[in-house]
């Protein structure tokens, strides 16, 4: 046995043999342990072939880790490019250079609030902001263009004003409901976001646990640091998970994803709709300057652009030609509940209908994607009333997301007609600074809320919301509300955008 060891141990590539393909015409890089041939790969990177040069030769596992699933090679690096383990021991340790922004963020994390001190989802915001690495934070927080769509999903809440009703009996209060068959605690939903490991070494399986305690339901991102199967392996039996899906250029791919979802028992399939490009995120773009350094000019013009930020490097398989006559062929493929996600005027909803879907998201992409696109509640408050004036309004699910931060805004959202809402970075920035605590933390506060909250405008359960409990006419430019109150925490939170920045002096 110790004789196989010996041999085994003796087949370990060296670091100073996988360091001589160091060059587009031979490039090794090292990930977990293992070298890979990715020389014929380079063309193909999403991210270009750039930042793979950079570590040519070399360990590129840190750099790999946050942004590719684990089953990422397997699954796109022929066989025959899989070199064999590296005996690590030989590999010369990378010389770091000293970064006084990462010593003063790790400063930061030894003084950071305890979890007990959040006593709201921005509260995890404004930890986040402090304690993650910056490349993260750029990635997590960015909106599109000048954000104002980003900030209006959350302060569209505010024009809507609660119509409370007195002397009723709220002394047990139920806030369970289904979407899509499957009871929840509590109308929202963990939706889909990417990235996890980003913020957390764990990523997204964090999420898994999570809504398996407060008994929701997460959305499985496309874009995930976990694999797909990590994630769904995470649930516990029973557990309900749905997907949500960037539709790849080649269907076969799509189809395959789509079926291997339904055989591991996913309930939901939606499909991202308002993403056929994603849109320019400055904040993340910026923080992608600080390694191009000077190879910018070397590669002759063939790289993908990775001054457009970690967003753009990993999509660009995106099918842009996505339309209507491909909702055919998804309802052929599988039996799983389709629901369109990021539609964002009701004439679209109505075409929904027609097409046979099972639900649409009213959503713009948390502000990633157009800027000055309405916000979820506001689609929701013009969609609700052209459905029932139809008798539409049991023919299809209708959810939110978006700038959801407190309990009264799913409530309000529940009363305009929708069945749950999706939360996607509150718990990303929860995650990020507490791990499953915080997300756990961040869950047990929106429940707190929703049970104060019912109680106080009069409504035990879920179906007595409805549009009579909301005055809603601030959202249409009228009403008591022509000027949205000031948000003193959301003010606190946000991240402003900034112009170029002058070089640090190394």
């Amino acid at each position: 046995m110790n004789h196989k060891s010996t041999n085994t141990q003796s087949k370990k590539l060296t670091g100073a043999e996988v360091a001589k393909h160091n060059s587009r015409e031979s490039c090794w890089v090292i990930v977990h342990n293992k070298a890979y041939d990715v020389t014929e790969f380079l063309p193909e990177h999403p991210g270009g072939p750039k930042i793979i040069l950079k570590y040519a030769g070399k360990d590129a596992t840190e750099e790999y880790e946050p942004i590719h699933p684990p089953d990422t090679l397997d699954k796109y690096l022929d066989g025959s490019k899989h070199l064999g383990e590296v005996d690590m021991n030989t590999v010369e340790k990378e010389q770091k250079v000293e970064d006084p922004d990462e010593e003063d963020r790790l400063k930061r994390v030894e003084r950071m609030p305890i979890l007990e001190q959040c006593f709201n989802l921005m509260d995890f915001e404004a930890v986040a902001r402090q304690v993650m690495k910056k490349s993260a934070w750029a990635y997590y927080s960015s909106g599109a263009d000048d954000e104002i769509t980003m900030r209006e999903n959350h302060t569209a809440f505010h024009k809507i004003w609660f119509r409370p009703r007195v002397l009723v009996d709220v002394e047990k209060i139920d806030f369970s409901t289904t979407m899509f068959g499957t009871k929840v605690d509590i109308p929202f939903y963990v939706t889909a976001t990417a990235l996890g490991k980003l913020g957390n070494p764990e990523g997204e399986v964090i999420l898994t646990r999570g809504a398996k305690k407060h008994n929701l339901i997460q959305m499985i991102p496309t874009l995930a640091s976990c694999s797909f199967d990590e994630i769904c392996d995470a649930a516990e039996p029973g557990q309900v998970q749905w997907l949500q899906l960037y539709v790849n250029k080649d269907r076969k791919i799509t189809q395959g994803i789509v079926e291997h979802a339904e055989k591991r028992g996913i309930k939901g399939l939606f499909i991202t709709v308002d993403a056929p490009q994603l849109g320019r995120r400055e904040k993340d773009m910026r923080s992608k300057f600080q390694d191009v350094g000077s190879s910018v000019q070397s590669t002759g013009g063939h790289d993908v652009d990775r001054s457009q930020g970690a967003a753009r490097a990993i999509s660009s398989f995106i099918d842009p030609s996505l339309s209507w006559k491909d909702i055919p062929w998804f309802k052929e493929i599988t039996t799983m509940p389709i629901i369109l996600k990021g539609v964002q005027r009701v004439e679209d909803v109505l075409k929904a209908i027609e097409y046979g879907v099972q639900g649409v998201v009213l959503s713009n992409h948390g502000g990633r994607q157009l800027d000055t696109a309405p916000s979820g509640i506001e689609i929701l408050a013009e969609v609700m009333p052209i459905l029932r004036a139809q008798g539409l309004q049991d023919k299809i699910e209708i959810y939110i997301d978006g700038g959801v931060r407190r309990a009264t805004d799913i409530i309000k959202a529940v009363c305009l007609g929708a069945k749950g809402v999706g939360i996607g970075r509150p718990f990303l920035y929860a995650m990020s600074a507490y791990g499953l605590p915080g997300v756990d933390h961040a869950m047990s506060l929106l429940k707190a809320e929703m049970e104060m909250n019912m109680r106080l405008i009069g409504a035990a359960s879920i179906a007595d919301l409805n549009p009579n409990m909301v005055d809603a006419r601030g959202l249409v430019g009228h009403g008591h509300v022509q000027t949205v109150p000031a948000d003193t925490l959301g003010l606190t939170v946000y991240d402003s955008l900034k112009g170029p920045q002058e070089k640090s002096k190394l």
